[in-house]
């Protein structure tokens, strides 16, 4: 806990509980798992890794808009988050059949 308090910018800090109640939240959630404890300290690492992290936060994200990938990026377009530039680079960088629809279904030409 100490070296993620101290990590944070002077201007930043918070309360060394602020940062114990974070990490055990983080712990009940299967985010971190406990490896060891040395005296007082304990020591965490992650329990999943940027890959799955970053999935089940885009299944979140679409949970949002009902599980639409079109609402969602039509509010991104709205909120001039991203533009139709992106999407058409996203469109060109995508492997074939990834973008419009499912794979098997019929493209626009």
């Amino acid at each position: 806990m100490r070296e993620i308090l101290d990590s944070l910018p002077e201007d930043e800090r918070v309360a060394y509980t602020t940062v114990q109640t974070l990490v055990y939240r983080l712990e009940q959630k299967g985010a971190l798992r406990k490896v060891k404890k040395i005296g007082n300290a304990q020591l965490f690492e992650p329990a999943i890794d940027q890959s799955e992290f970053r999935g089940r936060l885009v299944r979140d994200l679409l949970d949002l808009f009902g599980g639409s990938p079109r609402l969602l990026v039509s509010n991104l377009l709205e909120t001039g988050t991203i533009t139709l530039k992106d999407l058409k680079a996203l469109q060109n960088a995508a492997p074939n059949g990834k973008i419009n629809g499912s794979s098997g279904g019929k493209r626009n030409a």
